[in-house]
Formats: C-alpha cells, sequence, structure tokens
C-alpha cells in the first residue's frame, strides 16, 4: 500500500494571507501537490496573543522557534498598539487565486486570537455565533458555503462540535491523532468526520536540540504511515515564508521516497464511502510535545 499524504495549510493572520499563501500556493503547483488551505476571515488581533505568558512552555516555545522573525512585528502588534486588519477585507483576492488555481480552501476561524484562547470558555451561543461569522465572511468571498473547517489551535470541545453539524461541514480537521473517526464528547457522538493531523508541526520541531535542521525532513519521513491517512498541517506564515527551503526539501524528500498526495476533500469523500467502517473515538484536551498548553486530541 502506498504511503499517501494529505497537506492542510492553516492560515493565522493577515501578512501570513497576503505573503505566505501566495508563496505556498506557488511551491505547491510547482511541485504538482494538492493542499487545502483553510483561512482565518476575520479581525488579525495577534498581538493579543501575549496573554498566552500564562502557559506552561510558551516562553520556551517562542524562544526556539524565533516568532518575531517568522511572524513580524507589526503582525505581532495586531489588535494591541495597532489596529486589527480585517482579513477577509484586505485579502479576498488573495483567496479566490488559491480557490481558481484548484486548491481546497474552507474556514480555520472567524477571529483567530478568540477561537484559540476563549473557545474552551466561551458559551454555544457564542461559538455559534462565531462560526456563523466566518461562514458568511466565506460565503461572501467564494459565493458558496465552506465544506470544512479546522480550528484555530486545534482548541475544540462539544459546544464547537454542535456548531459544525449545524454547518452541515463535510468535515473537520480539528484534533491531534492517529486516523480519522467520529468524534465523541460527553457521551455524546457527532456526525461531522474528523480527519486528524497525525505530524508535529514544523514550530513544533524548530529550535530542538534533537532536531537540527538536517533531521526534521529525515524525522517528518520516518513518521509517515502507509496503512492510515497521513495529514501534515503547514503554517502560511512559517513554510509560506521564513522556512520555504525546509519545505521544499520535505516535498522532495516525500516525492522521492514514493510518497503519494491527496487533498483532504477527496480523502473526506473517499472514507464517508465506507461510513459503517469509521470508527467513533474520545476526543480530549492533552498535551503535544513541543507545543505549550492543552490541544483536541484523538484519544489513545
Amino acid at each position: 500500500m502506498p504511503v499517501r499524504l494529505a497537506l492542510k495549510v492553516d492560515v493565522d493572520t493577515d501578512r501570513g494571507t497576503r505573503l505566505g499563501v501566495p508563496n505556498l500556493a506557488a511551491d505547491f503547483q510547482a511541485a504538482g501537490v494538492p493542499a487545502s488551505f483553510l483561512f482565518s476571515l476575520g479581525p488579525d488581533q495577534t498581538g493579543r496573543a501575549i496573554t498566552r505568558v500564562f502557559r506552561p512552555g510558551f516562553f520556551q516555545k517562542v524562544s526556539r522557534t524565533g516568532v518575531v522573525q517568522l511572524y513580524g512585528v507589526r503582525t505581532l502588534l495586531n489588535g494591541t498598539l495597532l489596529p486589527a486588519p480585517h482579513i477577509g477585507r484586505r485579502n479576498a483576492g488573495v483567496m479566490r487565486a488559491v480557490r481558481a488555481a484548484g486548491f481546497e480552501v474552507g474556514i480555520h476561524c472567524y477571529n483567530h486570537y478568540r477561537w484559540q484562547d476563549h473557545v474552551q470558555t466561551m458559551d454555544l451561543p457564542a461559538i455559534r455565533a462565531e462560526f456563523i461569522a466566518a461562514r458568511a465572511e466565506f460565503l461572501r468571498i467564494f459565493g458558496r458555503e465552506a465544506q470544512t473547517a479546522g480550528a484555530a489551535g486545534w482548541q475544540s470541545n462539544g459546544r464547537s462540535r454542535e456548531v459544525y453539524d449545524e454547518a452541515g461541514l463535510l468535515y473537520a480537521s480539528d484534533t491531534r491523532g492517529r486516523h480519522p473517526f467520529f468524534p465523541r464528547i460527553g457521551g455524546r457522538v457527532f456526525r461531522t468526520l474528523e480527519i486528524p493531523s497525525t505530524l508535529p508541526t514544523l514550530d513544533e520541531l524548530l529550535g530542538r536540540p534533537e532536531f537540527p535542521a538536517e533531521r526534521i525532513v529525515p524525522h517528518l519521513l520516518s513518521l509517515l504511515a502507509a496503512d492510515r491517512p497521513n495529514v501534515f498541517t503547514l503554517h502560511a506564515e512559517i513554510e509560506g515564508m521564513g522556512k520555504r527551503a525546509l519545505l521544499g526539501s520535505f516535498l522532495g524528500a516525500c516525492r522521492e521516497a514514493g510518497v503519494e498526495f491527496i487533498a483532504l476533500e477527496d480523502l473526506a469523500r473517499e472514507i464517508l464511502e465506507r461510513r459503517r467502517s469509521i470508527p467513533v473515538c474520545d476526543q480530549v484536551l492533552a498535551p503535544i510535545d513541543g507545543r505549550s498548553g492543552l490541544v483536541a486530541s484523538q484519544a489513545a
């Protein structure tokens, strides 16, 4: 069985949309690989994420990944000392160009900071309003409803899952895990297929002494499995900008290893054709090596 890999791009910021997204689209086209771009669609309030300083491991991650160099000073001030640019209104042309190039597009969030930092304490009406705002902006830009979403910061719960089910999504990609599943939270099974990210992200590996730059690509390749779909989440602000060369090395190594790339949308439809064989798994909050805080995960 060939090793298959799906690429998911989380687009967090105005700068990442404006600069990183076109770079990634060009790189994927040159490599002849599909990818799914999930957009933040509302105000870029990245600067407010400074409140994460209280999370365990936050300072360590910031220092080793070079956040200022990757994201830029302007982005790190958005929503605090500088106004929050509205990503969808400023970058609709960039987003439409991605779809016109043949790539899948979907929702990452409306307000990245608000979802990642507050969705676990928001009530159902607040989460519903946040996601409806994202759906409305997506509809305005693309002229159709989104079929997929992937939560900012892998922050998901039963209330957000209920909102996804209401939206009638084809699938979601909110968690870290091993294989596709229907999520169960608090005893309730939700009907939107979940396709988790299975590989560590680049920012979880960068700057760690056990993963010097020359070891990152071989490490990622070693984690690819032939008996399940592999999903790699990229960030427009990282692989689309300062780490483009590293992404190019990874794509080249995958091609040499005979890895087959598949779009998440195609993978979801393929999986749903065998709906009865899709397992139900508990969704929990758990730590991820190299990332601060807890993220939605497929239970062991």
